[in-house]
């Protein structure tokens, strides 16, 4: 497989997962190629054309030719400075190392990382948020994320590939739309009756299993095992943690249990105040979820994978 043919699948398997729907993923596109059209030519020359046809601002190519052949991939959670060396010193040794890649953004699609942020207005929309509080609470936090990370120097670790190489990409939102489909279809399914049936649910996932036996497994963060479940709402999508004022919403639109990857202290006792119980997942271990499924939709076994950064390799 053509290194341009994985980045293409990934991105529209992603699209085939967003919470929102691909009629609307769709629309955005639509609305991107018109902001696009309206632009003077001086302006065009910095605007990111990969928008054109890829919504995920934070997945992207960061360094590689398209038409290289992969066959053997070094997958990471977080992938730097020294994941890029050990990819280089394993070839110096005679190994294959076609690609590296990240889940979490790293060059140009982490300093882009907020303009995914708005997405979750939609998802929240979709269970019931009013669309004017979704939008204006989004707007709010993504614009906060965007000047937290706007002075980061974004392009060292993208600096390191190009010198060595080494093709290097990111995949993050694709994966996690991915997760949160999957976890959303099979909650709804299943349809625990309890908060600590949450739990247990996702202890029968085989990265949960091995998160659990890292220390690190689900728990219940707000709430106890024993409160009823109700309503509940998978959020890991989306680029980063929401509004913490959103909750109060939330709860308005009948949802009753959050299933997150993580929580933030200030984020927590928001949640708190409103009485809706949280269940984390887990970070990592979600990350690794959601990238094993959109590997298995991309390139099934067909690539020779090897584990590093807290990634650990699982067929579903």
């Amino acid at each position: 497989m053509k290194l341009g043919e994985f980045y293409k699948k990934a991105v529209e398997a992603g699209i085939k997962k967003d919470p929102r729907g691909e009629e609307e993923v769709k629309k955005e596109l639509e609305r991107t190629k018109n902001e696009y059209d309206k632009l003077q030519e001086k302006e065009k020359q910095y605007f990111d054309t990969e928008r054109l046809a890829n919504p995920y601002s934070d997945t992207r190519i960061l360094h590689g030719n398209p038409d290289i052949e992969i066959k053997t991939i070094m997958v990471g959670i977080d992938v730097e400075g020294p994941e890029l060396l050990l990819a280089d010193r394993m070839r110096e040794k005679g190994k294959r190392v076609d690609l590296v890649l990240a889940h979490h953004p790293e060059g140009s699609a982490y300093a882009r990382l907020a303009a995914v942020m708005p997405m979750q207005a939609g998802i929240l929309y979709k269970y019931g948020v009013p669309i004017n509080i979704a939008e204006a609470l989004m707007d709010e936090r993504a614009s906060e994320i965007d000047r937290r990370i706007l002075p980061v120097n974004h392009q060292r670790s993208v600096d390191i590939a190009k010198i060595l190489d080494i093709p290097f990409m990111c995949l993050h939102t694709p994966s996690d739309n991915h997760v949160a489909s999957y976890l959303q279809n099979l909650l709804e399914k299943e349809k625990p009756e309890t908060v600590g049936e949450i739990v247990d649910i996702l202890l029968e996932i085989p990265e949960y299993q091995r998160a659990a036996k890292d220390q690190v497994g689900p728990r219940v963060l707000i709430g106890s095992k024993n409160r009823k479940a109700g309503k509940i709402f998978v959020d890991m999508t989306g680029g980063t943690e929401g509004s913490k004022k959103i909750f109060q919403n939330i709860v308005n639109a009948g949802i009753n249990t959050l299933v997150c990857m993580h929580l933030s202290e200030d984020h927590k006792k928001e949640a708190e105040k409103n009485h809706i119980n949280v269940v984390i997942a887990g970070h990592i271990s979600s990350d690794n979820l959601g990238m094993n499924l959109l590997l298995d939709s991309i390139a099934g076994d067909q690539l020779e994978i090897i584990e590093v950064s807290g990634f650990r390799r699982f067929q579903h």
